[in-house]
């Protein structure tokens, strides 16, 4: 059972891996065993500086970069594969939010919002196919999409171009999924709930209340998200093929 969930070897990159969710997931990494874990964020200095910290638990590297738009994809691209010839887990966790009205929701809010959810992690993960193929010859590589509860079930905030790609990326893990298990890739998604992190600013600074209206009675904890990124990450979860777990502590179920 250890090795069954075991990342020894393994070599991860996850965008948007400086903190919350994406730090979550880079940290439970290394504790599983990864080789090396690379993380990538907009902000220099904060990547720099999580990568330094992550480094106490084994090798984080941090690469900046800007996966909103083609130009950053190449660019990360590039100082991945100057680095590495293979590609074991790609995590697509970089994303933004936008709340507005709807009688005011601008072209912007939606742009900014789907590019980055939904279109940068297919064409991230189009860019990086030659090192997941290269590393799938040996073991099955895996692509973990995050996308969000709100995907599934509906949030009673005005978050419309969030909740569209997240649906959106949900569908697109299934179809990817089908594709790439001709390349020995397996593609599957996570939906988080609740966890503190600077884009869930409500449960971050009002746990107690958000805590009351999750079936679990608390937010999620870092451990949470770890255990099931590695679940997918690791050999247990080869068979789990353009599915989404859904981390949430019940809320999708009680929301109906």
């Amino acid at each position: 059972m250890t090795d069954l969930f075991s990342l020894k070897g393994r070599i991860a990159l996850v965008t948007g891996g400086s903190r919350g969710i994406g730090r979550m997931i880079a940290a439970g990494f290394l504790a599983a065993g990864a080789k090396r874990v690379y993380i990538s964020s907009r902000k220099a200095a904060d990547c720099d500086a999580t990568a330094k910290e992550l480094s106490a638990h084994g090798e984080c590297i941090s690469l900046p970069g800007d996966v909103s738009s083609m130009d950053g994809i190449k660019a990360l691209v590039a100082a991945y594969t100057a680095r590495e010839a293979t590609l074991d887990i790609l995590v697509n966790n970089a994303g933004a939010a936008w709340g507005e009205t709807f009688d005011t929701f601008p072209e912007k809010g939606w742009d900014k919002v789907v590019d980055l959810n939904l279109k940068s992690p297919f064409f991230l993960t189009q860019a990086l196919i030659a090192p997941l193929r290269a590393a799938a010859k040996t073991q099955p590589a895996k692509v973990i999409n995050i996308a969000s509860i709100d995907g599934i079930s509906v949030n009673p905030q005005e978050t419309y171009s969030y909740a569209a790609s997240k649906a959106g990326l949900i569908q697109l893990t299934r179809r990817m999924a089908l594709r790439l298990a001709e390349d020995n890739i397996v593609v599957s998604a996570i939906a988080p709930g609740a966890f503190a992190s600077e884009m869930n600013r409500v449960a971050r600074d009002q746990e107690e209340e958000t805590a009351r209206r999750i079936p679990a009675k608390r937010i999620g904890r870092d451990d949470d998200m770890a255990g099931g990124a590695v679940y997918l990450a690791s050999r247990a979860g080869d068979y789990v093929m353009g599915s989404t777990l859904v981390i949430d502590g019940g809320v999708t179920h009680a929301r109906g």
